[in-house]
């Protein structure tokens, strides 16, 4: 039995001692008072309970939002290599056939450009940038 157990435990008695002094016509009105004070405590209890939920509920979309994590699966990475080397074959016949070595050239600067930006976009900070939702060191807290 904790502190507010006891606390509610002397409202009671003294609700009860009131009750045998003041006789039945005061009964429902001793009643009511000392269930609005139960209502008001159980209130009480409720909103602790749902902003500490609430404020780790925040917390843990604060750090799911700075984890870097890769936003997509590992097949679909596996995939979009595939096809981008796929394609380096024909774009890279048609580079050489229309302008020969600066074509060819042209056609794996364009390949190599789409696969790193996709590199990029699935691993943030991979080129030396900040990885996306880090605005701070995990270290620092806003009130």
């Amino acid at each position: 039995m904790d502190a507010r157990d006891t606390e509610l435990k002397k409202e009671l008695d003294a609700a009860l001692q009131a009750r045998r002094e003041l006789g039945e016509e005061y009964e429902s009105a001793l009643v009511d008072s000392f269930l609005e004070k139960v209502d008001q405590r159980i209130d009480g209890v409720v909103e602790r309970r749902v902003r500490r939920q609430f404020a780790e509920q925040q917390m843990a979309t604060v750090r799911d939002g700075r984890t870097s994590k890769a936003t997509d699966s590992w097949g679909e990475r596996f995939g979009f290599g595939i096809v981008s080397l796929v394609l380096a074959v024909p774009l890279s016949a048609i580079g050489a056939g229309t302008a020969q070595l600066p074509g060819l050239i042209a056609s794996w600067v364009g390949i190599v450009g789409v696969n790193a930006v996709q590199a990029a976009r699935t691993n943030p900070g991979l080129f030396g940038g900040r990885p996306r939702g880090r605005s701070r060191r995990d270290g620092d807290w806003e009130e």
